[in-house]
Formats: structure tokens, sequence, C-alpha cells
């Protein structure tokens, strides 16, 4: 789970007072989009001339929610198609793959039709993951150096607006640094790091009603 960008994305945008992701559609694509870096950058998915999205390798990664992802991926989309689809399912998965492992601790809704509540189970968990990638924005590094999970991380929480971790004005002062981060996806698939750029736009048409299944 240390690896998993999927769940590092959950964390990153869980809130407290929420008892669970501070916006859930939002973090919806967040997940999904950080199960498709995380395969691009093991090499399991590539991109052809067309933008189409291929699958390398025929063997499972183990993992539940990226072994989903793989196989949503053999049907021949494209990046932006694969952020959107079963984006519900991936949040799921995620969320009981972190529950299993401990992270969080689940409870029932509090009325008949509300959603579960999620409590992180140690706290210095997320923090720690959110002063990673404050460091990433803030330090003295070059970009060329930072590694490319906390760069992806970065430009995803960028894109998700979670503001807990990219505040408004660390927007606007590191606003070329961030750019260099999602830049940095190019190098894996052009088509990725155009879907990252785009994240705003394919979360306010998600909200609606336009986002695909």
């Amino acid at each position: 789970m240390n690896d998993d960008l999927a769940c590092l994305m959950y964390l990153l945008a869980y809130d407290d007072a929420a008892e669970g992701p501070y916006d859930r559609s939002r973090t919806e694509l967040l997940v999904r989009t950080a199960a498709l870096v995380d395969l691009a950058l093991r090499g399991r998915l590539e991109e052809d001339g067309g933008g189409t999205v291929t699958v390398s390798g025929a063997q499972p990664t183990g993992d539940p929610v990226l072994d989903g992802v793989l196989r949503d991926a053999a049907a021949g989309h494209g990046w932006k198609r694969l952020v959107r689809r079963h984006r519900k399912q991936t949040l799921t998965q995620v969320e009981d793959r972190l529950a299993a492992a401990g992270v969080l601790t689940v409870r029932a809704p509090r009325t008949r039709f509300g959603t579960r509540r999620l409590t992180v189970s140690d706290p210095a968990v997320p923090a720690a993951l959110r002063a990673r990638v404050f460091a990433a924005l803030h330090g003295d590094d070059p970009v060329t150096v930072i590694p490319a999970a906390d760069a992806a991380l970065l430009s995803l929480a960028t894109a998700g607006r979670i503001r807990t971790v990219v505040s408004r004005q660390d927007h606007k002062t590191f606003r070329a640094r961030i750019d260099a981060c999602t830049g940095h996806l190019a190098a894996f698939a052009p088509g990725l790091e155009k879907a990252v750029r785009t994240l705003p736009m394919t979360m306010i048409a998600a909200q609606g009603g336009m986002g695909g299944s």
C-alpha cells in the first residue's frame, strides 16, 4: 500500500470533518487517475500512436484496484475515457483496501440513506503524506529529480483543488513548478499528461451528469 498511488491519493483527499473524502465525486476521478498513473509508471499501460491505451504484460498485479483498471484498459479506450470509467467502483475498492490494511476504520452511516463513515486510524499517516507532497512543492531540488510518484500526487492534488495540500496562494506562487511536474507524465504517455491537465473540466462535467459511468 505504501507505493499504491490510488491509496495515497485517497489519503491526501481525506477530510476529518467529512469522515471521508473532501469531495466524493472529485475524489472518484482523482483516485482513478492515480491508478492509471501508477500503472503507467510500472510500465503496464502504454499509448499507441492514435492515443489509445494498451496493456503491456499479461500478469495481474495482485492489487484489486489496479487489476480492475487493467481489465478496463484492455478494451482499448483512451485515457480520458479510462479516467471516468468505473470511477465510483474504484473509489470504493480503494476505501476497502485501506480498511483491510487497518488504515481506515469503517462505521455505519448516520442515516438510512447516508454513506458509511470512514476514519483514519492514525492521523500521522496522511500528515506524513501531505508533508511529502509539500516538500515536492516547496523544496529546492530541481523538478527533474522529484520522484515521479510525488510529482504525480502534487499534480493531481492541484487539479482536484485539495486546498489542504496545495493552497490557492501556493498554486499561484508555484504554478511553473506544478506545471513542470505535470509535464513529467508526458514521458510515459502524452495523453495521460493531457488527461491530468484537463481533470478540472472533467470534474465539472462529471458533477453535471456528463462524466460517464
